[in-house]
């Protein structure tokens, strides 16, 4: 059974994008050597699994062969959360569904023997995934599992500006995904 941390509660503010909720997960057992850190702003995904969202990321990174220890964050947040980003960092003032900012794209860190390597961080947006999910008529759960495979697909060094890119990319989404429904 993983452990779980929280901190801090909700209404205290961790300084890191606005989240106001936050929680950690170290996975154990198949996923060993994988933490996962998921945080919410507020009570924006209370529909949502999050036991399920770093299960997914887990076993993407996995899918992928990276190797552990790593860990990475997801934050799930509101549109006018990931719009401040967008503008922030991609100079693109609307939201947006997922944004990955990826360790590896700046000046890479010394990791000591045994700890963990940070991979980057991913913004989803729970607004503009409600919104996607009900226009191809898709479960939320859904929406949110393929958003998370695609960000850390970006933080793992995908990308799909390239017709020939993005099938590569789409093709490890569907693998990753299995038969859960999702729109491309």
């Amino acid at each position: 059974m993983p452990e779980l941390y929280e901190t801090p509660s909700r209404g205290a503010s961790d300084g890191r994008c606005g989240v106001t909720a936050r929680q950690r997960v170290r996975h154990d057992g198949r996923m060993a050597g994988y933490v996962i850190e998921l945080m919410q702003e507020g009570d924006i995904a209370p529909d949502l699994d999050l036991r399920e969202i770093e299960r997914l990321a887990a076993h993407a990174l996995e899918a992928e062969g990276v190797p552990r220890p790593a860990e990475l964050s997801i934050t799930l947040a509101d549109d006018a959360l990931v719009q401040r980003l967008n503008r922030e960092y991609r100079d693109t003032d609307e939201p947006t569904d997922v944004l990955s900012f990826a360790q590896a794209d700046g000046d890479a860190f010394a990791v000591p023997a045994g700890e963990a390597r940070h991979l980057g961080d991913i913004v989803v947006s729970v607004d503009t995934a409600r919104r996607q999910a009900e226009e191809h008529a898709l479960a939320l759960d859904d929406e949110v599992a393929h958003l998370v495979v695609h960000g850390v697909l970006h933080l793992l060094g995908y990308d799909h500006e390239m017709p020939a890119d993005e099938a590569v990319m789409r093709r490890r989404e569907d693998a990753i995904l299995g038969g859960r429904a999702h729109h491309h």
